[in-house]
C-alpha cells in the first residue's frame, strides 16, 4: 500500500511581503494514534516554505521544500530536497516560464503547456490544499503536469468544538488523482486542515483529538460513493448464466479442459460439461468463451485492505482476499459492504497482527508490552472472528511459545515476520504454520551480519547479501528439510520485493510494465520513482540478490514447500505479476494457477465450497481472453468475473476506477 496523497497547500492573499508577517501552519502525522511525524508549512507573500518527516518502522521521508506562486495561485517555482520514503534522494524541481511548465526530478523530467498544475512526487500532504484551492477559484477542472486533469466538488462540513475552541472546516473530494477521489478537508480560508485515518492521518497541530470524528465523517461520505458504483457495475442475473464453449480451469488437477459449458444458478454452480452435448436451459442467459479460459475466483492471500481495493481486486478475477493486518473496525465494515453487495470487493479473510510497542511498532493492528496483553490480543481476534494471527516485528520473543500455543488451542493458525532476536528456522521451531515474505527465509542465512530486523536492514541486508548465499550449501537444505518436516507454509510476495531492489528512478518499475498504459496519469509517474537507492557498487548487486531470491523460491517449490501467492502490494494488479514471478522463478504455470486458486481454498478449509469450478461450489468465476496455463500473462486479460453469482464485467469494473480495459 504506496500513499499517492503526496500534494500542496492553500493560496496565501496577495499583499507585501514586507507588510506581511509570515503565517505558519503545523500539522502533526499520525499512525494508529500515535506521533509519527510533523509538518509545517510557512506562507510569506506569494511563497510557501515546507518541512516534513514522518518514519514508518524506519522508513519515512524527510524533505525540505520551497514553494513560489502567481497571482492565481498556480506554481511557477518548486524545489524540493531531501530523501523519499525509502531513503532514496529527493531533487525535485518544477519552474515555469513563459511558454510552459518544466520539471525534473531523479523519477521524470518534461515540460508542458502553460496552464496546467505540477503535483510533485515529493511535496508535503498539504500540497492538496494548494491544489483545492486552485480549483475553487478555477470552478472547472484544471490540466495536471505530466498528464491528466482534476476537477473538485463539496462533500460537505462541519464544526469542531475542542478544548473551547471551534473551527469550520469543509470536505471536498477532487478527481483525477487516484483510482478514486481524493479526500481533503480545507479550512474557511481554503487551507489545508487534515486528511484523516486510522492508518496514517495529517492533522493540524492542535486539533488530534479531532481525528475520530473526522474519519467517521469522511467514511459515510467514502462508502456512499463506492454505493453508487456498486450499483451502476453490479449485475445480479435474473435467469441462469451459461459460460458456452469456454476452456475451464481444473484446478484440483492443474488441468485444462476444452470445449466446456458451465452453468451458473443464483449464487451456485450448477453443472460442467462438455458443450457438445451440454443441455442449456431455455431460459438462461448465454456468455460466449469461445478462446477464453475460465478460473475460479482468484485468492490474494496477503492484502492490507483499502476502500478503493475493491474494485481493483475484482476488475482482476480476485475474489477471495487474506487481509494480513488490519483496523479490526475498518476491516469489519469493508467486509459487511463487500459480502452484503453494498460494494464492490472480495470476500475476505481476517489475519490479526500483534505488535510490541516501540519506534518501529506496525501502524496498525494490535499491540502487547506484556505477556498478558499479547494473550488478550489473541482472545480479542478469535471474539471478531479471525482465522489467523500475524506475528510482527517488535514483538518480544518471550512472548511467542504462550501465544502460539494458545492461537493453536483456539483453532487459528499462526505466521507473521521473523520477531527481532530470532531467524526464520527458530520462529518455525516454535511452532509458527507460516512466514511472511521472502527477505526472512534469505535473512536466515544472514546471521552475522544483521542487527536489527525491525528496521529497514531487513530489505538491505538482503539486497547487499543476498547474491552471496550459496543455494546448494548444507545450511539451506537443512533449513528446507526443517521446513518440511514442520509443513510450513511460505508467504513469499515476490512482487513487493521485485521493485525494491531492481526498480531504478527514471526507469519503469518492472512490476508495472504491462499495465503502465491503462493506470491514470498521475498513478503512472510513481512507476518511475525507483525502490531502494544504489550507487555503481551496489545497482547491479541488488538485482543480482533478487534473483537468488527467485532461485531460492525455485529452489523451495522443487523441494515441495508449500507456497501461497500473496502480494502486499498494488490490489488485484500486482498478484497477476506475482504469478508471472513465480512462472519465471521455475513453477509450472498451471501450478502457479493452482496455487492462487484451490491451494489457498484449502488452505483457509473453504475447498467445500471456492477454489475450483464444479457442481454445488460458490459461483466464483474469472473469464480470460487467452490460456494463462500456457502463457502466463494471459491472466491479466480479464473479461468477466463472478462472485458469488453476481456478474461483473471488467471493462466496467476498471472504467469506475479510471482504468483503461485490458487488450
Amino acid at each position: 500500500m504506496v500513499a499517492v496523497a503526496l500534494f500542496l497547500l492553500a493560496t496565501p492573499q496577495v499583499k507585501k511581503p514586507s507588510a506581511q508577517k509570515p503565517l505558519v501552519l503545523n500539522y502533526t502525522i499520525i499512525s494508529n494514534g500515535a506521533l509519527v511525524g510533523q509538518e509545517t508549512n510557512t506562507f510569506l507573500g506569494q511563497t510557501m516554505d515546507t518541512s516534513y518527516d514522518y518514519n514508518d518502522r524506519g522508513r519515512g521521508p524527510k524533505v525540505t521544500g520551497h514553494y513560489d506562486l502567481d497571482k492565481d495561485g498556480f506554481l511557477s517555482r518548486v524545489l524540493l530536497k531531501g530523501v523519499d520514503y525509502y531513503k532514496a534522494t529527493v531533487d525535485e524541481h518544477f519552474w515555469m516560464n513563459e511558454k510552459q511548465g518544466n520539471w525534473k526530478s531523479t523519477a521524470e523530467q518534461g515540460h508542458g503547456n502553460k496552464g496546467g498544475f505540477y503535483l510533485s512526487l515529493n511535496g508535503p500532504t498539504g500540497e492538496l490544499g494548494l491544489l483545492a484551492s486552485v480549483l475553487l477559484h478555477e470552478k472547472h477542472s484544471i490540466p495536471l503536469y505530466p498528464g491528466g486533469e482534476a476537477s473538485i466538488e463539496k462533500v460537505q462540513d462541519t464544526t469542531l468544538t475542542l478544548h473551547g475552541k471551534t473551527k469550520h472546516v469543509n470536505q471536498y473530494a477532487i478527481s483525477g488523482l487516484n483510482f478514486a477521489p481524493q479526500m481533503v478537508w480545507l479550512d474557511d480560508d481554503n487551507r489545508f486542515f487534515a486528511i484523516p485515518d486510522n492508518w496514517h492521518a495529517v492533522i493540524r497541530k492542535g486539533w488530534e483529538e479531532a481525528n475520530p470524528l473526522l474519519i467517521k465523517l469522511q467514511t459515510a461520505s467514502v462508502d456512499r460513493w463506492y454505493s453508487q458504483v456498486a450499483k451502476s457495475i453490479s449485475n445480479n442475473p435474473k435467469y441462469p448464466v451459461v459460460f458456452r464453449h469456454v476452456r475451464v480451469f481444473d484446478s484440483e488437477n492443474a488441468t485444462t479442459k476444452e470445449n466446456q459449458d458451465v452453468l451458473v444458478r443464483g449464487d451456485k454452480i450448477e453443472k460442467v460439461g462438455d458443450a457438445d452435448s451440454f443441455e442449456i436451459p431455455s431460459d438462461s442467459e448465454q456468455i460466449d468463451g469461445t478462446g477464453q479460459t475460465l478460473l475460479p475466483g482468484l485468492f490474494d492471500m496477503h492484502t492490507h485492505n483499502q476502500p478503493g481495493d475493491g474494485l481493483l481486486d475484482i476488475s482482476c478475477g480476485v475474489t477471495s482476499v487474506r487481509d494480513m493486518g488490519n483496523n479490526i473496525d475498518d476491516l469489519g465494515a469493508m467486509q459487511k459492504h463487500w459480502d452484503s453487495g453494498d460494494q464492490v470487493g472480495p470476500r475476505v479473510n481476517k489475519a490479526g497482527l500483534i505488535d510490541g510497542t516501540g519506534p518501529y511498532q506496525c501502524p496498525t493492528g494490535l499491540y502487547a508490552s506484556t505477556q498478558e496483553e499479547a494473550l488478550a490480543d489473541v482472545n480479542k481476534y478469535v471474539d471478531n472472528g479471525y482465522i489467523q494471527i500475524k506475528l510482527y516485528s517488535s514483538l518480544n520473543p518471550a512472548y511467542l511459545p504462550a501465544m502460539i500455543k494458545l492461537a493453536h488451542e483456539k483453532g487459528l493458525r499462526v505466521s507473521g515476520h521473523v520477531p527481532q532476536g530470532l531467524f526464520a528456522s527458530e520462529f518455525v521451531g516454535l511452532g509458527a504454520d507460516e512466514i511472511q515474505h521472502m527477505n526472512f527465509v534469505m535473512l536466515n542465512f544472514m546471521r552475522d551480519k544483521v542487527k536489527d530486523t525491525r528496521t529497514p536492514e531487513r530489505f538491505v541486508a538482503v539486497a547487499k547479501y543476498g547474491a552471496s548465499i550459496d543455494l546448494n550449501s548444507q545450511t539451506v537444505k537443512d533449513f528446507i528439510d526443517l521446513l518440511l518436516t514442520h509443513h510450513t507454509t511460505l508467504d513469499v510476495t515476490m512482487v513487493t520485493f521485485e521493485p525494491m531492489f531492481t526498480a531504478r528512478p527514471g526507469v519503469c518499475d518492472p512490476s508495472m510494465v504491462q499495465i503502465l498504459d491503462r493506470m491514470p496519469a498521475q498513478v503512472q509517474r510513481y512507476a518511475f520513482s525507483g525502490g531502494l537507492e544504489t550507487n555503481k557498487e551496489t545497482d547491479q548487486l541488488y538485482k543480482s540478490s533478487f534473483d537468488a531470491m527467485m532461485r531460492m523460491l525455485g529452489k523451495l517449490y522443487a523441494a515441495g514447500v508449500p507456497i501461497l501467492a500473496g502480494t502486499d502490494s498494488m490490489a488485484g494488479f500486482m498478484l497477476h505479476r506475482e504469478l508471472e514471478l513465480e512462472v519465471k522463478a521455475g513453477i509450472p504455470a498451471p501450478k502457479a494457477l493452482q496455487i492462487a486458486t484451490w491451494n489457498a481454498a484449502s488452505l483457509m478449509k473453504q475447498q467445500d465450497s471456492l477454489g475450483s469450478i464444479a457442481a454445488g461450489k460458490t459461483a466464483d468465476l474469472y473469464m480470460v481472453e487467452g490460456n494463462p496455463a500456457v502463457n502466463i500473462s494471459d491472466i491479466r486479460r480479464s473479461r468477466m468475473v463472478m462472485k458469488n453469482g453476481v456478474l461483473f464485467h471488467c471493462d466496467q469494473v476498471c472504467a469506475a476506477a479510471g482504468i483503461k480495459a485490458a487488450k
